[in-house]
């Protein structure tokens, strides 16, 4: 199968901090979740972007609810938009246990990511989306803090460039600890049972 640009950067990146979880002992701590837990990791222990009312939010105003972060962009043609779809597939197949998930969506394009267009975006894909938009400095911090890679690939012209990026998802349990490193492409069904052991240790 051939791969894109894209996906190839998305696997190489997700190799690095694989291989950063075995440096710290974490990948495959605990065999009772399919994801890598990075329970204790020394990264992605802070998020602080506004949403798109403005609004600075931080990991604590998910407390008491499972949250998956995702780094990502809404012009993005394929991953972005599959990880989105299969979260809400999961939140809704979950049923009053799903209503416990929150999905932050962390745009990498805040040139083009206009607050009004995030908004549209994740209201795509219903209820339990925010989105989170900082400015460039703002976003490259983030960014940073997650281990999350992304650059911008120039396009025909100056408005249609494309955004290559690490794809995979994080998730915090109901204290907003980080808990796991979700890659994209996986079993959903596995997604699903990781996320409903999180909820049910609330």
């Amino acid at each position: 199968m051939k791969m894109s640009r894209r996906t190839i950067v998305a696997a190489a990146c997700a190799g690095l901090l694989l291989a950063g979880c075995d440096k710290l002992g974490l990948a495959g701590k605990s065999p009772g979740f399919h994801a890598t837990d990075i329970t204790g990791a020394e990264f992605a222990r802070r998020l602080e972007l506004p949403d798109t009312d403005g609004k600075m939010r931080t990991l604590a105003d998910w407390k008491g609810k499972v949250m998956v972060v995702f780094f990502g962009y809404t012009q993005c043609p394929d991953v972005c938009p599959t990880t989105m779809a299969e979260l809400s597939q999961i939140r809704k197949s979950l049923g009053v246990e799903g209503d416990r998930i929150e999905t932050v969506f962390v745009t990498i394009d805040p040139e083009r990511d206009t607050p009004q267009v995030l908004k549209a975006y994740v209201g795509n894909f219903g209820p339990g989306f925010t989105a989170l938009r900082g400015s460039a400095e703002q976003t490259a911090a983030a960014a940073k803090e997650f281990k999350v890679f992304y650059a911008k690939a120039p396009g025909r012209t100056p408005g249609s460039y494309t955004m290559d990026h690490s794809a995979a998802s994080f998730v915090f349990d109901a204290s907003g600890r980080a808990r796991l490193y979700v890659p994209y492409g996986g079993d959903t069904k596995n997604f699903a049972a990781d996320l409903k052991r999180l909820v049910a240790a609330g």
